[in-house]
């Protein structure tokens, strides 16, 4: 693949994205467990982008020193997230953008390399080995439970995956893409995941909440369903566990107290 790496434009937990070609940049993926992690984000992107979903096209794939990247359009724009956090969006405005980009997404037939909700959680949990056995075993009978619902999701569709590019909102981050009822995709957005995983009954206060209240109020709008239709209860469980799994631990909370909050959202112990 053409191209060689320029100056670093962004930075998450597991990845940095540089310049690469004019047009282009690399999502360079750091050493160890981010390698598969970013085979894997590269398998969900073009799988949606095949499917006509609102994936970027995937370039290509390189190995720079050791390390994974995958090839990508460049995008230039802030993120949703800046625009919200900063006050040059309100939630309502904010919320008028994602919504749609949810029904996109949840309306494109589904790829069938995406993991079901079950095997979602089974790889995710059991990946990091952060959560007991007893609370997966658990939460993966609550799914069994759950009414097939099932669409596209791309699970992680929280405004700083959303790029205001000139030519419009674009979404990037396909690496927790599973096939789940809408509402838990939408739950997912929720931008402060770890309070949501603590403390439910405060979901609605601003301004969190009030992004997430108006995002799933247009949602409702939008794809002709009820409101009620979209809760969070059957929900709270998966996220909560899926919370621990993925590491996002309020340092004011311990670890031991959401795992005894899951025990008794699922009457589990550990034997």
């Amino acid at each position: 693949m053409q191209g060689s790496l320029g100056e670093k434009i962004g930075e998450g937990g597991t990845s940095d994205v540089h310049a690469w070609a004019p047009g282009q940049v690399v999502k360079l993926f750091k050493a160890g467990a981010a390698q598969g992690f970013g085979w894997h984000e590269a398998r969900m992107t073009r799988a949606v982008f095949a499917a006509g979903g609102p994936a970027l096209e995937v370039l290509g794939e390189v190995r720079l020193e050791g390390r994974f990247g995958i090839v990508l359009p460049r995008l230039d724009g802030p993120s949703l997230q800046q625009l919200w956090e900063t006050g040059a969006m309100t939630s309502e405005q904010a919320a008028a953008i994602l919504a749609p980009l949810y029904n996109s997404v949840h309306k494109t037939p589904l790829p069938k390399d995406v993991f079901c909700l079950r095997d979602w959680f089974g790889a995710l949990s059991r990946g990091t080995g952060l959560v007991p056995e007893h609370i997966v075993t658990g939460v993966l009978v609550l799914i069994e439970r759950l009414p097939p619902q099932e669409v596209l999701c791309h699970g992680d569709l929280f405004p700083g995956n959303v790029i205001m590019t000139a030519e419009g909102p674009r979404i990037i981050d396909w690496s927790a893409t599973v096939c789940a009822p809408a509402a838990f995709d939408l739950w997912r957005c929720h931008p402060n995941l770890k309070e949501l995983a603590y403390a439910p009954d405060d979901v609605d206060r601003a301004p969190a909440g009030a992004l997430n209240a108006a995002l799933r109020s247009e949602y409702a709008r939008l794809a002709g369903v009820s409101p009620a239709a979209l809760a969070i209860g059957p929900y709270l469980p998966i996220l909560r566990a899926a919370a621990l799994a993925e590491g996002a631990l309020s340092a004011l909370i311990p670890r031991e107290r959401l795992i005894r909050r899951l025990e008794a959202d699922l009457g589990a112990k550990d034997a």
